[in-house]
């Protein structure tokens, strides 16, 4: 295929129908990675015509659930076997470490395997109790269509395998939009599931803009379900362009996430080097490019000073540089409006009377660190309130904030006072008192004296406006299907309500 034959049709790599294109920048030096197709309506409207064939049509909704487990755990197979050229793709096109796609690739393949397992476990159908036996009736699960699936520039395999794992399973058929920055792992994706035999048709794909690819996909009446993860802003439009046609909408928006410490957790020296530690991995994995960084630091103020203190100093020693590059632990931003918009919070931060104890700033460039790289330090602003833009708002950037409280009520209200709800944690060494929080907490995930880790077998998803709908476990395969009640009356006979 050529360079520019990114967008998949009916099982044809092409160009885009105009001929435009587009370039995909490293963001370690700002050069040219590839150039990809720049899709737009003809090109969506024929990738949704051949999803809606393959669904109306094709054998895929009808295979047996068997062997589309079995497809799945192909492809699982298929990622590992590539696991260092996509881990390579990822790090190149997201900026992230080239350990970090490493993980990626893990955790795709575990999501595959998952929802195979999962899928394949499944009965036939649930039988109803009518309280009769001449009545047989069963409740029996279906793919709900063509999916939209519209993925997010920061996990870019990683969300488009939580969308497309589940809708496969279900027997779905669907197009996917990858974010036009980080378009390669996507491509490299269904070229995958060509390969583990995935029926023609079945898999679209088509590279673009959100306006107008993703406006196609959302407003277009043969799409039965659209799946979208990334901001809120966007995310609305896409619930507005989906609302005329009464589809199916599922929504991960983000989220401004609490990671609340208290003191006890900090009473020994093993149990302050691991909050302190993870406080670190909470707000600086991926220059802070995750939807649900610990972005918010909410300590007990009793420790406050130590603590912050002791992170800064860390985070002032955290190897920045390209990915791909030994010794690097943490990559640039994806794009240079990331790196404007992260310095713009960060000045706003600052006129609204946040203390800034380290980063704030790009750093000096060297070998790993190009000068037209978009990269800038970790950065750490203390004293800051609820009422400051960089508090309330999603930042997605290396930065991380400072509230603190006194007593257990002022941590819940502080960490629950976002319109957002997708993640948080709670560190105590009081398992009742951390377990009483968590509770609390009104947010999808809660961790208890740990960050970031997630499971493919339990649900992910927020609260508020963090979105609707849930990825991964049983209700992410939900997600794509529509449930069907059957009756059957076994003995039927004239029920003689009219007389005539």
């Amino acid at each position: 295929m050529a360079a520019a034959e990114t967008i998949h049709v009916d099982g044809v790599w092409q160009a885009a129908a105009s001929g435009a294109q587009r370039e995909v920048l490293d963001p370690a030096d700002a050069k040219t990675l590839a150039v990809v197709a720049e899709g737009g309506v003809e090109d969506t409207d024929a990738a949704i015509a051949a999803a809606r064939r393959a669904f109306d049509q094709g054998p895929w909704p009808g295979t047996p659930v068997a062997e589309r487990a079995a497809l799945l755990r192909r492809v699982a197979d298929l990622l590992q076997r590539d696991r260092e050229t996509i881990a390579l793709i990822e790090s190149r096109d997201t900026g992230k470490t080239l350990e970090e796609g490493r993980v990626d690739v893990d955790d795709v393949t575990n999501a595959f395997r998952y929802f195979a397992d999962l899928v394949a476990g499944e009965s036939a159908g649930r039988v109803v109790d009518a309280g009769t036996p001449e009545v047989h009736s069963v409740v029996v699960h279906e793919p709900v269509g063509v999916c939209a699936m519209i993925t997010p520039w920061n996990y870019p395999l990683l969300q488009a395998s939580w969308k497309v794992a589940p809708a496969l399973a279900a027997g779905n058929t669907f197009v996917i939009k990858p974010s036009e920055v980080t378009p390669l792992s996507t491509v490299h994706l269904v070229k995958l599931l060509a390969e583990a035999g995935l029926p023609t048709g079945v898999a679209n794909v088509v590279t673009g803009a959100g306006d107008p690819v993703g406006a196609r996909l959302s407003e277009h009446p043969d799409v039965d379900l659209v799946s979208f993860t990334g901001g809120l802003v966007s995310g609305t439009k896409v619930a507005q362009a989906a609302a005329p046609t009464v589809k199916k909408v599922a929504l991960e928006l983000g989220g401004k996430n609490p990671n609340v410490v208290f003191a006890d957790a900090c009473a020994t020296a093993d149990g302050f080097d691991t909050a302190v530690d993870q406080a670190l991995n909470a707000a600086f994995i991926h220059s802070g490019q995750v939807c649900s960084a610990g972005a918010r630091l909410i300590i007990e103020e009793s420790v406050r000073e130590r603590f912050v203190a002791e992170l800064a100093r860390r985070a002032e020693k955290i190897k920045l540089g390209r990915g791909t590059e030994d010794g690097v632990e943490c990559g640039p931003l994806v794009s240079a409006q990331q790196l404007d918009k992260t310095e713009a919070f960060v000045a706003s931060a600052l006129e609204e009377g946040a203390l800034l104890r380290c980063g704030g700033k790009q750093p000096e460039s060297n070998e790993v660190r190009p000068a037209t790289g978009y990269f800038y330090l970790p950065t750490v602003l203390d004293q800051c309130h609820r009422e400051m833009r960089v508090v309330r708002e999603e930042t997605f950037g290396p930065i991380l904030t400072v509230e603190s409280f006194q007593t257990e009520d002022e941590a819940v209200t502080l960490a629950n006072d976002t319109e957002y709800g997708l993640a948080g944690a709670v560190w105590s060494a009081d398992t009742a008192r951390a377990r009483r929080v968590a509770a609390r907490l009104r947010h999808g995930t809660v961790w208890i004296n740990d960050y970031h880790p997630y499971l493919p077998q339990a649900e992910w998803g927020g609260f508020g406006k963090s979105g609707v709908g849930r990825e991964l476990g049983p209700a992410g395969l939900d997600e794509y299907r529509e449930t069907k009640h059957v009756y059957e009356n076994l003995r039927p006979s004239p029920v003689r309500w009219f007389a005539g």
